[in-house]
């Protein structure tokens, strides 16, 4: 499997859905954050966007968000129950395991997703996560988890112009759960979900100690 190339086209795939502003439907909107929806093209499920501004530099921000095992994600992003790096493939791609509780009131059972994930930097002082299902030899389907598959998906830190302590973060999510669940409760619960991640992660990055 060519994990490099799965992650260059999510990537491209990412930064496609960042400039592309047709479609996107308000879902839940709060003073800090706004999450926005789209029918998505790779699935049949939705294209989630969250946006927020969070009043720190992007690589301050980027401590809370890099994926690594061990990293600052599992403390403080509450629909992250372990992250492990499985496969190193080259200093910018990584093939990793993320592990979530159950949610939504226990409907939600805990899932486990396989992905393989590039780092990008960008001259402007932007970085990005994007990410992509694949499958690894060490890491098969486990009984105590629903088998969960993230379509290309990621995070964007990137700098506010004139605003050297702030960065807008932009996520993107489409995310096939798997299992039997009522699409009305996946609906409700990825806005939900979102504006939590952002709370959480502003609050992670005000109390970080770099």
């Amino acid at each position: 499997m060519d994990y490099t190339a799965l992650a260059t086209a999510a990537a491209d795939q990412l930064l496609s859905y960042s400039k592309d502003q047709s479609g996107w439907k308000l879902c839940k909107k709060t003073e800090t954050v706004s999450v926005h929806w789209r029918p998505s093209s790779v699935f049949s499920g939705n294209l989630y966007k969250g946006d927020a501004i969070i009043p720190a530099k992007p690589d301050r921000v980027w401590e809370c968000l890099k994926p690594e095992t061990g990293g600052l994600r599992v403390k403080w992003d509450n629909n992250v129950d372990d992250f492990q790096v499985l496969e190193k493939v080259t200093d910018d791609v990584s093939v990793c395991r993320t592990v979530t509780p159950s949610a939504a009131m226990g409907i939600i059972a805990p899932r486990d997703f396989i992905d393989v994930v590039l780092i990008k930097r960008y001259e402007d002082g932007a970085i990005t996560s994007n990410a992509t299902n694949v499958e690894h030899p060490d890491c098969p389907p486990q009984r105590k988890f629903v088998r969960g598959f993230n379509h290309p998906c990621g995070s964007f830190c990137v700098p506010v112009p004139g605003e050297p302590e702030k960065t807008q973060v932009l996520c993107f999510f489409q995310t096939d759960l798997s299992g039997h669940i009522p699409q009305s409760v996946v609906e409700s619960f990825f806005p939900i979900s979102m504006n939590t991640f952002f709370t959480n992660l502003a609050k992670a990055v005000k109390e970080l100690k770099v």
